[in-house]
């Protein structure tokens, strides 16, 4: 199929998904670029997989689209990378933020709804934000990996998001955290140095802790609610397969 020939839409998907399964990185950078052109951005909230595509896309285009949801809450290093980030590429970061400021979310929720309701600060402060983002876009890329959370194992390279009715974008779905820090090292990224403080997975600084040995590289997030995810890749059944699952259940 032919980039121009491609429709994004949950229906035509289904022609290109498994092809997409072989291709590279690279490939796929590629492809999204030639398809839906200034319609698709990269989203990244700058970890190492976030980095490892920012480069990857250098290499592939010089004037390709990079968004972050800034919740306000983010630790000064991760400002500090994105300011590197900026300076070596040649790009500029488009931060998203909140409708609310953080005075204005204490004034309407009470003071440290982050320890109270981690699932409704995330949602206001990311998931609200990114929908608002993704009505401007075609088409988003995203550095997640299949084998960091349960939601995210069955993860196409290239799918429909039914959360944002769009198409999403995977590169790196497929790789594993030593294959990041290979691209990393290779290619002289920049990269949060709360990496090198045992911080596998950052985000915001309230709901953030460095990991103990022997943890899941994701247990120092959230951890005191058994919380994995921020509600941005929590996959979605198409509209036509909760349509078949509606009518299963109702037979």
């Amino acid at each position: 199929m032919k980039s121009h020939d491609f429709l994004g839409t949950a229906d035509s998907i289904a022609d290109i998904q498994d092809a997409a399964e072989s291709w590279s990185p690279q490939h796929t950078l590629t492809w999204a670029f030639e398809t839906f052109g200034n319609g698709v951005a990269i989203s990244s909230a700058f970890g190492a997989e976030g980095v490892v595509l920012i480069d990857m896309a250098s290499r592939v285009r010089n004037d390709f689209r990079l968004f972050t949801i800034d919740t306000a809450f983010l630790f000064p290093e991760t400002y500090n990378l994105m300011d590197r980030i900026e300076e070596k590429y040649g790009i500029a970061i488009e931060k998203v933020p909140s409708l609310l400021s953080p005075a204005e979310q204490e004034r309407a929720y009470g003071s440290s709804l982050w320890s109270r309701d981690p699932d409704l600060c995330c949602s206001l402060r990311k998931v609200e934000p990114l929908r608002r983002k993704l009505t401007e876009c075609s088409a988003w890329i995203t550095g997640i990996r299949r084998d960091q959370t349960s939601a995210r194992a069955g993860a196409r390279r290239v799918e429909w998001d039914a959360k944002f009715g769009l198409i999403k974008i995977n590169p790196i779905v497929d790789w594993n955290l030593k294959q990041v820090w290979r691209y990393i090292y290779d290619h002289d990224v920049p990269y949060n140095e709360l990496h090198n403080q045992d911080y596998p997975s950052i985000g915001c600084t309230h709901c953030t802790r460095a990991v103990r040995p022997g943890e899941d590289s994701r247990a120092g997030r959230w951890s005191e609610f058994g919380k994995t995810e921020c509600g941005l890749h929590i996959i979605e059944p198409a509209p036509a397969a909760r349509a078949a699952a509606a009518s299963k259940a109702d037979s």
